[in-house]
């Protein structure tokens, strides 16, 4: 996909460079983490990125069975202000427990793998 962009960027015309090859020299394709929090330096990036992958696949549950925030309230018994805060991916307030329970009755199974390791120093 950044690829097809970069390609699109060399055809255009950028006012005031005599080319937008100049553009493009400045920008370098960096490969992530698999962590786009820790590749942004947040301060707790691994908790947001679980979030994150929680909140997925609770809207992706959601939109399989074509609820609504209004129906799944109905179906779960959780507001309907906090599904549409899901869906919105204003995340903070939630805990990983509470999210796996949301997914828990919405009548999905999650399995948490769990690995301790030593920090490396930074």
């Amino acid at each position: 996909m950044i690829a097809k962009k970069v390609l699109k960027m060399k055809n255009l015309k950028v006012k005031g460079l005599k080319a937008a090859d100049s553009v493009i020299d400045d920008l370098a394709i960096v490969r992530g983490s698999g962590n786009v929090f820790h590749d942004f330096g947040r301060p707790n990036a691994d908790l947001e990125q679980a979030r994150a992958i929680l909140a997925a696949r609770i809207v992706k549950t959601l939109d399989e069975h074509k609820l609504t925030a209004r129906a799944a309230e109905k179906l779960t018994g959780v507001a309907h202000t906090d599904l549409s805060r899901i869906r919105n991916a204003k995340l903070e307030r939630f805990t990983l427990d509470r999210m796996i329970t949301i997914l828990g009755k919405l009548d999905r199974d999650v399995e948490v793998s769990i690995r301790v390791a030593p920090r490396t120093a930074a």
